[in-house]
């Protein structure tokens, strides 16, 4: 399970500006659709130049119906395992949801039943609505062991109004230490809202609605580990954190308000899946045509643009501008861009 120590910056009031869904690239097991979504970065930037912003809005727009109607998604029964938490896991509408509950006595959590080396992870996810002061759900991928690999999404809870935190982590080699920190541009509670990880050899992007907010690029010529030969499974919990995670543990979990209940629904994995030692994607099968889209998964100069907006406005901690944590200096990572 994911582990934080450091507190989150004071909390603000949620921006209410809406949120903006940049282009990325998906797979698809139809080759001409999947041809027709790989755009180079050089093309789509022309396009946009010679386009107007409401034509581009509508191109993005289709573009990702596009998407959403190739991606297929899994079935909770089949997919996943409830791990801990005896009824306050519970899968509903065939397979279709799941939601996780956190009471006084206990939290809840689940897993995947397949291990994943590379892919592209999606999950819609309702957050703890009102006061989730105390509370973390998270949603990661996770490897085992002392020397385990691991990508996070962390979702710290607060007090009613206030904005919950997002916290990313990536451990590699059982070092992790690399935290980045955001608000998020909509309120989580009230609807559902998709949270996806894109992972091949190259980089790790974080995605919230399709919109980019962390890149972790392959720096493994310059000696930093990268998550690279360490299958991982899909995890998440809800759980009781209230001695850090709002406030640095000030603001105590009020159990006058549980149990509190996350959704989850809209899995996605393209990805591949190791079994026994062996790789989907080593097969030349249909399964392995709908890796080729995430394999080269990177931002063009709109995706580029949109990360450095979401980091400009919504970071509120980066380990790379920690100096005091890092008195002998900053990792080696954060010399180059943290944008690209």
């Amino acid at each position: 399970m994911p582990s934080s120590s450091f507190p989150p910056s004071s909390p603000v009031s949620p921006p209410k500006s809406s949120y903006y869904l940049t282009q990325t690239s998906s797979s698809s097991s139809d080759s001409k659709a999947r041809a027709a979504l790989l755009v180079s970065s050089d093309l789509s930037q022309r396009q946009a130049e010679m386009t107007s912003p409401s034509t581009r809005l509508c191109v993005c727009l289709l573009h990702l119906a596009a998407i959403s109607a190739l991606a297929s998604a899994g079935n909770f029964y089949k997919d996943f395992d409830i791990t801990w938490g005896d009824h306050r896991s519970q899968i509903l509408n065939g397979g279709q949801e799941l939601t996780l509950s956190l009471d006084q006595a206990s939290g809840s959590g689940f897993k995947s039943k397949n291990e994943y080396l590379f892919g592209r992870i999606d999950m819609e996810i309702k957050l703890v609505e009102g006061n989730s002061a105390g509370t973390v759900n998270a949603y990661y991928l996770s490897s085992q062991g002392p020397t385990h690999d691991e990508i996070d999404f962390e979702f710290l809870g607060n007090l009613s109004g206030n904005p919950y935190t997002l916290h990313t982590n990536v451990f590699s080699q059982g070092k992790g230490n690399r935290e980045q920190q955001f608000h998020l541009w909509f309120d989580p509670t009230k609807a559902f809202h998709t949270y996806s990880i894109v992972w091949n050899t190259r980089r790790i992007i974080f995605l919230v609605d399709n919109s980019p907010i962390r890149v972790f690029n392959n720096l493994e010529s310059i000696g930093v580990p990268f998550p690279s030969n360490q299958p991982m499974r899909i995890y998440s919990s809800l759980w009781n954190a209230d001695d850090w995670a709002t406030m640095g543990g000030r603001v105590k979990t009020d159990w006058t308000k549980a149990p509190f209940t996350a959704s989850f629904r809209n899995f996605n994995a393209n990805a591949c899946v190791v079994s026994s030692g062996s790789s989907s994607c080593g097969s030349k099968s249909t399964n392995n045509l709908q890796t080729s889209a995430w394999q080269e998964q990177s931002l063009n100069a709109a995706g580029r643009n949109r990360l450095r907006w979401v980091q400009q406005k919504y970071m509120i901690y980066n380990y790379c501008s920690d100096s005091k944590r890092f008195p002998q200096g900053l990792p080696p990572e954060c010399k180059r861009s943290r944008f690209l």
